[in-house]
């Protein structure tokens, strides 16, 4: 079995569980061709990351010349076929009030048909059910094999119309989600004929990656948030929740992992609130960074205003320490409270500040009680390779039903 994964910008630091699903199919025999439109416009620091880059097929490196002349020879070939792909584009620019792009995504879809069909691929995979899904359908729609795609949130459950998520639901041969709450979205716009179609394969981790968890530390709480500094994250509430929480914690200590556009801002927070002692900025760190830092934290921290299926949260519980998190999307089906972390609602400041007081109260034995339930309880139920096992089951399932 080949499979050609579309994607957007890829490998990113933030999506590695992209790079984990691809490497798990891999170790199950199936070929996987990888197809990003363009290359990361950051340097690239992960050794996994930069090695990924290595196998990628860049579409726009190709060029305008050679992706017009993939759309004309296809146009020649395939008349057809190709006005129907138009009109599918033309649907998707008045539903997304853009007409340059899904022109663009014609193009780079003329040019990823040329590619799966040199390379034999079976198969088109897209993650993010935003611009690299609506590729992989104008392949399909130009005579390409037929595609899936994974929705992770919380981006396409903002935009769901304007997406044409549901119409990329239903014309595809099955879709993910990577939690139940994201089905739940998928559902709300898709047609009920396609509902039987939408599986739920969950991001996951390599279990070997975590070997026995760390003790956790001596001295005053430690918490740690990871993610980039963007508003979706809530990195601003838990600022004004540590402030409020430091006058009864005063050792209280927050390490703050990213980066991003609202650093300035962040910074700006922690001098206004008399914070520097209590907050460290780390700046993005490779996967062996992220794992040393929370193997000094007692805790991980995630304020989210919205998400998806939080891969730190597992990276986390993997690694034996409970989490703080908020009532958003997938969260709940990974944090129990008081059994693997605690919740609280999303945007309060006051809740949020309770529970770092709290948390700096707990026994460190009660805590290491509850960073052994969230090991547990995420190796049960997010493991990459039984994960990739799923979706290569849909895998072969799509490509025999299009064969019949």
């Amino acid at each position: 079995m080949k499979i050609a994964y579309v994607l957007n910008t890829y490998p990113q630091p933030s999506q590695s569980f992209i790079r984990r699903e691809i490497q798990a199919l891999e170790r199950r025999g199936i070929e996987v061709v990888r197809l990003p439109m363009r290359a990361p416009d950051q340097v690239l620091r992960d050794p996994g990351d930069l090695a990924e880059a290595s196998h990628c097929h860049y579409v726009l490196r190709a060029g305008a010349a050679r992706l017009l002349w993939s759309f004309l020879a296809t146009a020649v070939r395939a008349p057809g076929r190709t006005w129907g792909a138009f009109r599918l584009a033309v649907h998707l620019a008045r539903v997304g009030g853009s007409w340059l792009r899904p022109v663009i995504y014609l193009a780079e879809a003329a040019y990823v048909l040329r590619v799966v069909r040199q390379e034999g691929c079976s198969h088109l995979h897209a993650h993010f059910g935003t611009n690299a899904t609506a590729v992989a359908m104008l392949t399909e729609a130009l005579g390409g094999p037929g595609y899936s795609f994974t929705t992770h949130g919380p981006e396409e459950f903002d935009a769901p119309k304007s997406l044409s998520l549901g119409l990329k639901v239903d014309r595809s041969c099955f879709a993910v989600a990577v939690s139940s709450f994201g089905r739940s979205q998928l559902s709300r716009w898709a047609s009920f004929g396609a509902w039987s179609r939408i599986k739920v394969v969950h991001c996951a981790i390599e279990p070997n990656r975590f070997p026995a968890p760390h003790a956790l530390p001596e001295g005053a709480l430690e918490v740690v948030a990871i993610g980039r500094f963007v508003e979706q994250k809530g990195q601003m509430v838990l600022l004004l929740a540590l402030a409020e929480a430091v006058r009864t914690a005063p050792d209280l200590h927050l390490t703050l992992v990213g980066d991003g556009a609202m650093r300035a801002d962040l910074e700006a927070a922690v001098a206004a609130h008399d914070l520097a002692r209590n907050v460290t900025f780390t700046g993005w760190l490779p996967e062996a960074g992220v794992l040393d830092v929370l193997a000094r934290a007692h805790a991980l921290v995630m304020p989210s205003f919205a998400e998806g299926l939080p891969m730190v949260i597992m990276e986390a519980m993997a690694a034996g320490r409970p989490v703080l998190a908020t009532y958003v999307a997938g969260t709940p089906e990974l944090v129990v409270p008081e059994e693997t972390g605690w919740l609280v609602p999303a945007g309060d400041v006051q809740s949020l500040a309770d529970a770092l007081v709290r948390m700096s109260k707990e026994p460190r034995s009660r805590l290491q009680e509850m960073g052994a339930a969230a090991r547990r309880r995420v190796l049960l139920g997010h493991d990459v390779d039984i994960e990739a096992e799923k979706l290569a089951g849909h895998f072969a399932t799509a490509i025999k039903g299009r064969a019949g």
